[in-house]
């Protein structure tokens, strides 16, 4: 007889795999500056980032990834400790192909679920975690306990937080998906006691259709425990 976490892990994999089939198509079917959160440059997360006291030898995670040009601008700037994390393999496939071999062997390259992590939990400590565009799509509570848990293991005492959601006027889905729409205060509470709000704003991106969606940006940095 099947027991109850036999079940519960059965079921985790069974979303991941469903997660990332979908990622995966999305990625295959569209040209990249097609996608709907496509950004040519992502200023306000380059923004968040210069607020942070950190120099370019950090080591920086973003979840989510996709085929984002951050990682571009990141590199450009001389960051040298780039960790690039998504759910589809397509996403990060296409973004190495657009960087070229050269480029792409200057990042740190993880195929991973956040809701379900196989490999980032085992990275270690990093100092800045960023994230546009993800935790908007946990809708269930047990998903964003997971991305918490994770983010909250790995992220280091003094470290980074940039997080970018719809924002509460902004769509309720997105790419077929359900959204969990934020402010600054609901993130706050989202992130709990052990991190302080630095800075927060809201930004309106229009996609490549030329609809506009609002966001909130969010930089927390964890406390020092004393």
């Amino acid at each position: 007889m099947m027991n109850i976490w036999m079940y519960v892990r059965m079921k985790e994999v069974a979303m991941t795999t469903s997660m990332k089939q979908h990622w995966d198509n999305v990625y295959s079917s569209k040209k990249i500056n097609q996608l709907g959160w496509y950004e040519e440059i992502s200023a306000p997360s380059l923004e968040l980032l210069s607020k942070c006291a950190i120099n370019k030898g950090v080591t920086l995670l973003d979840i989510g990834t996709g085929a984002s040009t951050l990682i571009d601008s990141l590199i450009e700037a001389g960051f040298t400790n780039i960790i690039a994390s998504d759910i589809s393999e397509t996403a990060l496939s296409k973004l190495r192909e657009r960087l070229g071999k050269e480029k792409a062997a200057l990042v740190k390259w993880i195929v991973d679920d956040i809701t379900n992590p196989v490999h980032i939990q085992s990275l270690g400590e990093v100092d800045v975690w960023h994230d546009r565009a993800v935790l908007h799509f946990l809708v269930e509570e047990d998903e964003r306990n997971a991305y918490l848990a994770t983010l909250k293991k790995v992220v280091k005492q003094g470290g980074y937080v940039l997080i970018a959601t719809f924002s509460l006027n902004g769509a309720k889905k997105c790419s077929g998906l359900d959204i969990r729409n934020y402010d600054e205060k609901l993130l706050v509470e989202f992130m709990g006691e052990e991190f302080e709000l630095i800075e927060h704003f809201d930004h309106m991106y229009y996609m490549p259709s030329g609809e506009a969606r609002p966001y909130i940006y969010t930089l927390f940095q964890r406390k020092q425990k004393i």
